[in-house]
């Protein structure tokens, strides 16, 4: 597990706006079995989550048309239960941190993959985010 005093900071960028935050199996179970969608962010300590996710994630969530009808986040090696378990309602992905999935009536509809996010600026993560939100959030 990490410690607080280096996760805290990195999930209040998430928190501070508007995401909610899962660290139960139990609270993932029940946010993700609500009728509509919700976006999931699979939150991290690497340089990737820092430089493009967490600000491609808001830019999207800013700037999209269509957006989830919820925002959760987990934070990988801090939440482990809560993480454990959109892991496995996202199989048969493997586990990946940072990632982003999107839920629609409980279903997981799309998973970006550390693959996707690393090595990409923000705003191409932005720019495909808005997309999944057009073609699911409506």
């Amino acid at each position: 597990m990490y410690p607080a005093e280096i996760v805290l900071p990195m999930k209040a960028e998430l928190t501070d706006a508007g995401f909610d935050e899962m660290v139960t199996a139990a609270e993932v179970s029940e946010t993700l079995s609500k009728e509509g969608t919700t976006l999931v962010v699979i939150n991290s300590v690497c340089g990737c989550a820092a430089g493009t996710c967490r600000p491609g994630v808001l830019m999207a969530v800013q700037n999209a048309t269509n957006r989830p009808d919820r925002l959760t986040t987990s934070f990988a090696g801090f939440d482990v239960e809560a993480v454990n378990e959109v892991r496995k309602l996202s199989l048969p992905y493997p586990p990946s941190s940072p990632a982003i999935a999107l839920f629609k009536d409980g279903v997981l509809v799309n998973l970006v993959e550390r693959h996707q996010i690393e090595g990409r600026p923000a705003q191409v993560i932005a720019q495909h985010l808005i997309s999944i939100f057009d073609e699911h959030c409506n």
